[in-house]
């Protein structure tokens, strides 16, 4: 049974690092002792160890050892033996990259669909959807393909903003570009705010936190959601 937090993001304005989900976290994970991670996304550049030095030192706090997939020999096995996995935020185009070029990515959605709980934040969450392409992220690197986990029946853009009223800004907005997503792309798209995360168990998918999210589906207006929504059937 599929046991999976989605997150929007790692860090709230103000806060540390993990800090806002750990209460969360220390449930989801209660059987884990040491946790798997998945530092490929690497954002501003930071280096593998680096990044799993972050992770640990927040894991810390309710007791669990953090270990990067990178300081294994065989990454594959390092998946498949894991008592559960976390991919971190970051580029997504050099995560899914690092996924492919690792022979990872088949394994990760085997054993998360099997039951390994799995955490996502970010672009760590941008590849549960069916496809990366609604991700944020610059194209630094070019996948083999858009492909990702397919853990949830739609795609997800992490971070999702707002228009801000009275902004001067001319560029596109979020939603403007998932409009553009949805001339070429059949599947919805949930727009996750910054202290949202999907809760997915089993076949149950629902929205978490304090804040609606916006869900946007081809050819109709798009519409908020409720915490607590049930987002199962939504394809």
């Amino acid at each position: 049974m599929k046991n999976i937090i989605i997150a929007s993001t790692s860090t709230l304005h103000g806060g540390e690092y993990l800090d806002y989900l750990l209460p969360e976290l220390q449930l989801f994970f209660s059987n884990v002792k040491e946790l798997l991670f998945i530092p490929y996304a690497r954002p501003s550049g930071i280096s593998h160890d680096d990044y799993t030095k972050k992770v640990g030192e927040a894991f810390t706090k309710i007791n669990i050892k953090v270990k990067g997939i990178h300081e294994f020999e065989n990454p594959t096995e390092a998946v498949e033996k894991a008592e559960g996995i976390f991919t971190g935020g970051g580029n997504t185009f050099l995560l899914v990259s690092q996924l492919y070029k690792n022979n990872v990515i088949d394994t990760l959605e085997r054993v998360v669909k099997n039951g390994t709980p799995y955490l996502g934040t970010s672009a760590g969450s941008n590849i549960c959807g069916l496809t990366m392409s609604t991700t944020n992220d610059m194209p630094i690197m070019y996948p083999p393909s858009f492909r990702t986990l397919g853990f949830v029946s739609f795609n997800i853009n992490p971070h999702y903003l707002d228009p801000i009223e009275g902004s001067t800004h001319m560029g596109e907005t979020r939603e403007t570009r998932i409009n553009e997503f949805h001339h070429f792309n059949p599947q919805s798209v949930v727009g996750l705010r910054e202290g949202s995360w999907l809760a997915v168990k089993g076949d149950s998918v629902k929205l978490k936190g304090t804040l609606t999210a916006r869900i946007f589906k081809r050819n109709e207006t798009p519409i908020e959601v409720t915490p607590e929504t049930e987002l199962k059937d939504l394809k």
